[in-house]
């Protein structure tokens, strides 16, 4: 009887979003802290090889899965290893910074929720770093693994370990390659709408594919990271503001006579005779009041109607 109605999406306010420049300065900020973090924790190689061998056992007493067999898939093709070390080196910061661009854009609220929690897992796996310096399993012999960025390329990391200025390559544990790929994920999916949305799922499961079949992190660098970025989803959660409700859709249809009626004088937007049910609460809220149970629908008419 009654046409449906549904809520419309409002876009997001301007007011929402932080201001831009502010913005930019504090993430650049933050990477800037983040880059120099790691190389304060550079230089501890005896203790990241004894680490790693540790790491190494540790995960063979789990009985996790050999990073080797990953890696033993992807070198069957040249093109393929090749593809896994191009994902690696050019993947992981710009995808970031897109989502970041476009939350700040489309979804401010959950921009600065985004932001945030990938603050706090950057800072986690900081402090990581400085405590637990680790040797990726490229560079454990135990492990028999190769080297694939040294080998077939592109690499992001100097030939030398100890002397790449570029890079920490004692930073192995947690990977925030998988985790900054994780919460990229959950973040589209949060502030997406469409049944697709989930698709972006398949970013963290490539990213984790490649990074154990380069050797570039140990399995254990994935669960790390992962328990860091539950622990900040669990401190920062996400308010949205409430929204306030747009109906669209037509008033409700009446039956024939109601339709009839409603061509009469109008009060407060409603027909003038709007069909009502037994019992509704403007005709008195009770089927006592609305009278026998024979008479199913009684009618409301608006005061002056028809005079």
């Amino acid at each position: 009887m009654y046409a449906r109605r549904t809520p419309v999406e409002r876009e997001p306010e301007a007011s929402a979003r932080p201001p831009l420049v502010r913005e930019l300065l504090l993430v650049v900020g933050l990477f800037l802290v983040y880059k120099l973090g790691r190389q304060a924790a550079n230089g501890h190689v005896d203790e990241a090889f004894r680490n790693a061998g540790h790491v190494w056992n540790f995960e063979r007493a789990l009985g996790l899965p050999g990073e080797g067999d990953v890696q033993g898939a992807l070198l069957h093709s040249e093109s393929l290893i090749h593809l896994a070390n191009t994902y690696y080196a050019v993947v992981h910061f710009p995808a970031t910074v897109l989502f970041l661009v476009w939350l700040y854009w489309r979804h401010p609220h959950h921009y600065v929720w985004s932001r945030r929690i990938l603050a706090a897992l950057t800072g986690a796996a900081l402090a990581l770093h400085l405590l637990f310096p680790l040797a990726p399993p490229r560079m454990l012999a135990a492990a028999g693994l190769v080297d694939t960025g040294q080998v077939y390329g592109p690499t992001v990391y100097g030939a030398t370990p100890t002397t790449d200025t570029m890079a920490n390559q004692f930073a192995a544990m947690p990977s925030l390659h998988f985790g900054w790929a994780l919460m990229v994920a959950i973040g589209l999916v949060a502030a997406g709408r469409s049944r697709w949305r989930w698709l972006w799922l398949a970013h963290p499961l490539v990213t984790l594919l490649v990074i154990v079949g380069t050797a570039n992190h140990y399995w254990l660098d994935s669960l790390v990271v992962t328990a860091l970025l539950a622990l900040a989803l669990a401190a920062i959660p996400l308010h949205l503001p409430s929204r306030a409700v747009r109906l669209k859709g037509p008033w409700p249809s009446a039956t024939a006579a109601g339709f009839a009626a409603s061509h009469g004088p109008r009060t407060g937007g409603l027909p003038a005779s709007v069909p009502l049910p037994a019992g509704s609460p403007e005709y008195g809220g009770s089927p006592a009041y609305a009278g026998a149970a024979s008479a199913p629908q009684r009618t409301l008419t608006a005061p002056g109607a028809g005079r």
